[in-house]
């Protein structure tokens, strides 16, 4: 592929590689690194003049730190007379931050769209954002990828009952995203309501659907803690669930989030790997990934050529 070079930050290079491996380049050679006084240094080590680039960089692990090393390094390919620089962010840091939630809260999402446009970025291509709203947030074009064919395809490879199971959501605000994968499955579906009878008392949880005898399969964009999903992993159980797995797009898995897996009725926990598993895998025999590198490999070599990522949103690439 001519003019076209994908450089890594320091947050996911596992994933920029298996990138770079499917479009059948090298990386691009960079050096990043931090002065005494924590500050961020980059040095872009080979020649970026007319090339189309691509700079790959997740928001997990030390967020804040990974997220100036991308708008250094977007900055540093900008002025170095790249003819586009396109940032490739798996999983979009600061995303549940969309919206006031009460009075004076910040609206983080939209301040971290103007950090990337004003660093000099052309293009942003991310998986699935936690609110489709923040698309609107840029001045840029912004390709928000779905993981929902991957997730469908895993669920075909990997659960032999699936034409029988349940897509369940943990949560009123996962929903859409639910439907949408039992619809292309032509499977039923049922939902887990939190719900409060009256002021001062815990919440409750309601689940709409029936499950009983049956595998159920929740669906959610990103856990963090895991309380919801093991909550709901506690509904099915206790609704006659007979298999219970969860799949997620990104997951952060913070805290003692493994124990809680561990420890839940979950038959397994799927996350794609946006953000890096290897060190959670180790820790959790239940948890299991799938590769998502091939979607943003092939969204990058469409940009590239500029043809259209709109197959991605409902295919993976083979």
């Amino acid at each position: 592929m001519p003019n076209i070079k994908v450089f890594t930050g320091s947050s996911h290079p596992d994933i920029a590689k298996k990138i770079a491996d499917r479009l059948g380049i090298d990386l691009g050679r960079a050096t990043t690194k931090k002065f005494s006084n924590k500050e961020t240094n980059v040095e872009i080590d080979e020649s970026v003049r007319g090339e189309d680039v691509y700079i790959v960089q997740s928001g997990c692990g030390e967020i804040n730190d990974n997220l100036m090393e991308l708008l250094i390094m977007i900055n540093a390919c900008k002025i170095a007379s790249a003819s586009r620089v396109t940032a490739v962010i798996p999983c979009f840091p600061y995303s549940r931050q969309d919206k006031k939630e009460k009075s004076r809260a910040p609206i983080t999402a939209k301040l971290l769209a103007n950090l990337i446009s004003v660093s000099g970025a052309d293009h942003v291509i991310t998986i699935d954002l936690h609110a489709s709203q923040i698309q609107g947030f840029f001045n840029i074009p912004v390709d928000n990828l779905y993981a929902e064919p991957a997730i469908t395809k895993w669920i075909k490879d990997n659960i032999p009952e699936w034409k029988s199971s349940v897509m369940v959501s943990p949560d009123a605000g996962g929903v859409k995203r639910m439907t949408s994968i039992a619809d292309n499955l032509d499977i039923d579906f049922a939902i887990i309501h939190k719900e409060r009878q009256k002021a001062n008392e815990e919440d409750s949880t309601v689940l709409v659907g029936n499950v009983r005898d049956r595998t159920a399969i929740m669906v959610d964009d990103l856990a963090d803690t895991c309380d919801t999903i093991v909550k709901g992993a506690e509904k099915l159980r206790e609704a006659g669930a007979n298999k219970i797995y969860a799949i997620l797009t990104h997951g952060v898995l913070a805290g003692n989030a493994i124990d809680k897996i561990n420890n839940s009725c979950l038959e397994a926990l799927v996350v794609t790997n946006t953000i890096p598993q290897d060190k959670h895998m180790k820790q959790c025999p239940k948890l299991q990934t799938v590769d998502i590198s091939v979607m943003l490999a092939e969204a990058i070599r469409r940009t590239h050529y500029a043809e259209s990522v709109s197959y991605l949103f409902s295919n993976v690439p083979y």
